[in-house]
């Protein structure tokens, strides 16, 4: 009787049951919930003023910024959406990649031209992922694919590139020494920099790697939660989480490793001397 109660059917019409559910639901957050979940940046910077973190201004500007970002971008996703127009979707993962190279590049203390090199790392990485998604059918070139997914990428991009920027910095400025005895040995630039390089790399890696360790343990990530909270079915949503999760690993990887060899080079002088300000 336990078997027949807890049998397959009876679990996948419980899920069905439960989906409608969801979707009869999904739709329901009004304006007037929004404005009450306000009520969470509100105890934000009451602790911020009690705590005298100074940081009111900032969360009220972080706050206000987000919502108009939001509308202005729902207003536009959803006529590229109407429109279905491919170079229109290319234009906004463009748009994308840019941003997402001007935030990176201000990382960049000692690096000339780095929103350049940013953009270079990040749009390489995000066409070539988004090609293989493609190429392989697990995504159409339809914007409320693309798009969204391209977001995803690009944002773990910058984070990764802006990463690996603050570490060159760091690691350029605490083994000056060993670099400055390295060239005076008459080792070449490439080589005096090589262990940076690598460090630099790895340490940009580390938060996408550990995030990938604790998906499903620790956190439901935002892929998998809007689907699952769209009356996906978990198993379902689950495969293209593991699909966000390959790309981000892959994009990380990739963008780094190109704005790490297009950079290093700027802490050098045309004649191959550490730059005195660094």
């Amino acid at each position: 009787m336990m078997l027949m109660k807890y049998s397959t059917p009876h679990v996948c019409y419980v899920w069905r049951r439960q989906k409608r559910r969801i979707m009869l639901s999904q739709h329901n957050i009004t304006d007037t919930s929004l404005l009450l979940s306000l009520i969470l940046v509100a105890v934000a910077m009451l602790i911020s003023q009690k705590e005298k973190l100074g940081m009111g201004k900032d969360i009220l500007w972080s706050v206000t910024r987000a919502i108009i970002q939001l509308v202005i971008i729902g207003y536009v996703l959803t006529s590229i959406f109407a429109v279905n127009n491919s170079w229109l979707t290319v234009l906004m993962v463009l748009f994308i990649c840019v941003n997402a190279a001007i935030n990176a590049g201000k990382r960049s203390r000692n690096i000339e031209h780095a929103v350049v090199i940013s953009f270079v790392a990040i749009v390489s990485g995000t066409v070539m992922t988004l090609a293989i998604l493609v190429l392989s059918g697990a995504i159409a070139f339809l914007p409320m694919q693309v798009i969204p997914l391209s977001g995803m990428i690009a944002s773990n991009a910058m984070i990764a590139v802006g990463l690996c920027y603050s570490n060159l910095n760091q690691r350029f400025s605490d083994n000056r020494q060993k670099i400055l005895e390295m060239l005076s040995l008459g080792a070449p630039v490439k080589l005096a920099s090589a262990r940076i390089i690598s460090e630099s790399i790895r340490a940009a890696m580390i938060p996408t790697v550990d995030a990938a360790k604790t998906v499903g343990l620790v956190s439901l990530p935002g892929m998998m939660s809007g689907l699952i909270f769209a009356g996906i079915d978990p198993l379902k949503a689950i495969k293209y989480q593991m699909m966000v999760t390959f790309m981000l690993i892959g994009t990380a990887s990739l963008s780094t490793i190109i704005a790490a060899y297009l950079s290093y080079r700027r802490f050098y002088t045309a004649r191959a001397q550490l730059k005195m300000t660094l």
